[in-house]
């Protein structure tokens, strides 16, 4: 159920602090990013920031870099240079919803959102990884799975997902 208390917004610079945060409480700590790496990416494209906010709380975030890169790879999880305002694919870092507003919308309005301003501005697609048990999750919005994944990010088996415009 998506209420309409539910504020969509890009990043301001001050968020960084609250979305590093929300990442620690979504991730396993090998796989979520520091306050200090989430602060370089919302300096470097607050604008790839797409947070839904309620009651003043920021409880669903998606991000990632715009690149001329077909594929995400592990490398542009920390390293900013990879993003380009004119870059052809939206690479996807992260959908994450606070536990206690899952199941209520929240990832689907920001994931809509967020793909919504890609396609605004002129990107080709989205790529995504995911674990093997979210492949259909992300095929509901369109996104086909091409197999097992370069990135080995946190040490875990990732499946590229890519949705085409």
């Amino acid at each position: 159920m998506i209420t309409t208390d539910y504020i969509v917004r890009h990043a301001f610079l001050c968020d960084d602090h609250e979305i590093a945060g929300l990442e620690k409480i979504c991730f396993p700590e090998a796989e979520a990013a520091s306050e200090e790496t989430i602060s370089e990416r919302v300096h470097a494209y607050p604008d790839n920031f797409t947070l839904v906010e309620y009651n003043g709380e920021i409880i669903g975030v998606v991000d990632g870099p715009v690149t001329h890169e077909k594929d995400l790879t592990d490398e542009m999880y920390s390293d900013t240079s990879f993003h380009h305002d004119d870059g052809t694919w939206q690479m996807i870092f992260g959908v994450e919803t606070h536990p206690h507003h899952r199941r209520k919308g929240v990832a689907e309005l920001a994931l809509h959102s967020f793909l919504e301003y890609a396609r605004l501005i002129g990107c080709k697609g989205a790529v995504l990884t995911c674990k093997e048990e979210l492949v259909h999750y992300y095929a509901k919005f369109g996104f086909i799975n091409e197999g097992v994944s370069v990135s080995t990010h946190g040490g875990a088996v990732w499946y590229q997902m890519r949705r085409v415009f």
